[in-house]
């Protein structure tokens, strides 16, 4: 069934998006991580911070299996922090950064929602790290 001349317009402008190549899309995403490492302290924080436990990682000699929880964790905050990122900047196009309670609502959820996963984390690593400790000392 051909499509008519405003399927056609409307298709051609939704693929001036579309990434050509898969190289493209790579450089674009890179992009995206570079950018939230410049301008969002919080994501460099997180990534600095990070460095602790992989640190005790290797001082520890921790299993496999340990190195799976603890970079699932790692990576889980990181993620977080990206959709944060992601609801901070999309609330405050839409608001034209003017305060709105439901722009307060999003933001604070998706806030929350790095803070139960950094929680969470250090609970995981908690469980790995503090008998390892206490065993030094006892």
């Amino acid at each position: 069934m051909p499509m008519d001349s405003k399927e056609k317009n409307n298709s051609s402008k939704r693929n001036i998006w579309k990434n050509p190549t898969f190289l493209v899309s790579f450089g674009h995403a890179w992009d995206g991580v570079k950018l939230i490492l410049k301008e969002e302290s919080n994501m460099r924080h997180h990534a600095f911070i990070a460095l602790l436990p992989i640190l005790f990682g290797f001082f520890f000699q921790i299993s496999g299996l340990e190195w799976i929880a603890l970079i699932s964790c790692i990576f889980l905050v990181v993620m977080m922090e990206f959709v944060n990122t992601i609801f901070e900047t999309v609330v405050d196009m839409v608001t034209d950064y003017e305060y709105h309670p439901l722009a307060k609502k999003a933001k604070d959820i998706a806030a929350g929602a790095v803070l139960v996963a950094a929680v969470f984390s250090i609970i995981v690593a908690a469980i790995i790290f503090l008998p390892k400790i206490l065993a030094l000392f006892f």
